[in-house]
């Protein structure tokens, strides 16, 4: 029970947002376009939309920022989401913060830069995201779920607020001080560092992915989609040399994956199906086995039921156009007419909604989020895909426009390309473009921006395309190196890579 020096704190601070707010805050989620968005509408925390009027708003009243970013599927979100709903609770926050509320599907890149900076100083992984910002945007204290009040260390949410509002207060400069240091830290593993790519340095990234396989004992533990990614990676490798051990593990691996249920785990089931679809083909490719083709094929069938419709319903482009692509591929190999000819009409529907030549993808088919480099990495390869499958010359002329204003629009000088086509201009800390270069849900952009270049270099048999994704291994290799299980696509990009100069 509340002690009465906080049910004091707590009617103070309820009449102190009363009195300075003056309409400044009221909860914007009925504006939202998206159900993790929009259901809380009704919560009474005054949440903001991500934007320049947050942090604007955070400086004019002297408040940090209370961040959090989460997902529609995803039983912890919705957990936090009770937590929000109390009262009490979203007095303090109403009175001592700006709260903000993040789509991590709606704003990819948020969700990435944040999850960076918690990893860096909580140690954590996973959504929901809760993060404290000064009013530049920079995270001084951050973690996943909280509870509001927890017995065994006397420090909920009703404790961690008003303390972190109060060292905001009266340690300024202590708080943006380590703010700017975890930003730095951050930010530093995005900014890729150069390196040569060899087979050595497949050798030591498969060596790392092996060692993640080997320690999984379920999805939970990595990500369905992330596990799959590595049990892609082995079975390359096991083409390349025979080694049974790396098939055993791949192909366990790929068992648990399809075993696990993921109901409510934040990972969207579409995503998740089209990664393990694209390793079960690689397996069943390297390996002649029937049953892996039973059940490439039978998930396939499954996977149709996913491709993006054209109706209301919003699509983001990357995670649709990731679907898509799978989905092609596979029915090639499978000779799937079925799958091709919807997977086509999918992708010609995706098109419509969301590209435009010259100005390139729209992030989702609703709403005014400015493209992504991973929205023109995925559509373009889904094209090329489209293109392998049908050799229609128009899929071919959409990849290659995509790739030109990928160099032109989020290509780094130095190698490699950014997130995005111009920096946030939410936040000043937010003016430091960053590369992704890891797996999440999806490949790394830069990962399958590679991968997709060196597609077009053998459809066009333009070298120019396979000396750009060399280009851009080597520019981000200094990150991957490190990543272990998350920098599978990377590896097995570049395992690609290694043996096409040998050919």
């Amino acid at each position: 029970m509340p002690s009465r020096a906080a049910l004091s704190l707590t009617a103070t601070l309820t009449v102190a947002a009363c009195v300075t707010e003056q309409g400044a805050l009221t909860n914007r989620m009925d504006q939202a376009t998206t159900g993790y968005l929009s259901r809380a509408a009704r919560q009474p925390v005054r949440w903001q939309p991500w934007g320049p009027e947050a942090f604007a708003l955070a400086a004019r009243l002297d408040r940090p920022v209370l961040l959090v970013v989460g997902i529609d599927d995803c039983r912890p979100c919705a957990e936090m989401d009770r937590v929000w709903g109390d009262p009490s609770l979203a007095s303090l926050v109403n009175a001592l913060f700006v709260p903000v509320r993040v789509d991590r599907d709606e704003r990819p890149d948020v969700a990435r830069r944040y999850q960076s900076v918690v990893r860096t100083l909580a140690g954590l992984d996973g959504y929901p995201l809760t993060v404290f910002l000064t009013a530049d945007g920079s995270a001084f204290f951050g973690g996943t779920t909280f509870p509001v009040d927890d017995p065994l260390t006397g420090r909920g949410l009703r404790q961690i607020l008003p303390e972190a509002a109060r060292e905001y207060r009266e340690r300024r400069g202590a708080i943006e001080r380590q703010a700017a240091t975890a930003q730095e830290l951050a930010t530093g593993r995005a900014v890729a560092t150069h390196g040569l790519v060899e087979r050595s340095t497949v050798e030591a990234g498969v060596a790392g992915v092996r060692s993640a396989l080997e320690e999984a004992r379920s999805p939970g533990s990595s990500g369905r989609a992330a596990l799959a990614r590595g049990a892609e990676v082995l079975l390359g490798w096991f083409a390349e040399t025979g080694d049974s051990g790396d098939l055993h593990l791949a192909r366990a691996t790929l068992a648990m994956v399809a075993a696990a249920p993921g109901d409510g785990d934040g990972e969207p089931h579409a995503l998740v199906r089209a990664a393990l679809v694209r390793a079960l083909l690689r397996g069943w490719v390297v390996t002649g086995d029937s049953g892996l083709r039973r059940q490439t094929r039978d998930l396939v069938g499954a996977l149709r039921d996913d491709l993006p419709a054209g109706g209301d319903e919003p699509v983001f482009t990357d995670g649709g156009a990731f679907v898509i692509g799978a989905a092609l591929d596979a029915s090639v190999a499978l000779g799937d007419s079925a799958t091709s000819r919807r997977a086509r009409s999918a992708l010609d529907s995706l098109l419509r909604r969301v590209y435009a030549s010259d100005l390139g993808a729209r992030h989702a088919t609703v709403g005014s989020v400015r493209g992504l480099l991973q929205d023109q990495v995925q559509l373009a390869g889904a094209c090329t895909a489209a293109f392998g499958a049908t050799g229609d010359a128009r899929y071919l002329a959409i990849a290659r426009e995509l790739a030109a204003l990928m160099e032109r629009d989020y290509g780094d000088p130095l190698g490699g390309y950014f997130d995005a086509a111009a920096a946030d201009p939410a936040a000043p800390a937010l003016a430091i473009r960053t590369k992704q270069v890891l797996d999440d849900a999806l490949p790394g952009a830069n990962a399958w921006a590679a991968r997709v270049l060196s597609d077009l270099a053998t459809a066009t048999g333009d070298a120019a395309y396979r000396r750009r994704a060399d280009a851009t291994l080597e520019a981000v290799a200094g990150v991957a190196a490190d990543g272990g299980l998350w920098a599978a696509a990377y590896f097995d990009a570049a395992r690609a890579a290694v043996m096409a100069r040998r050919r």
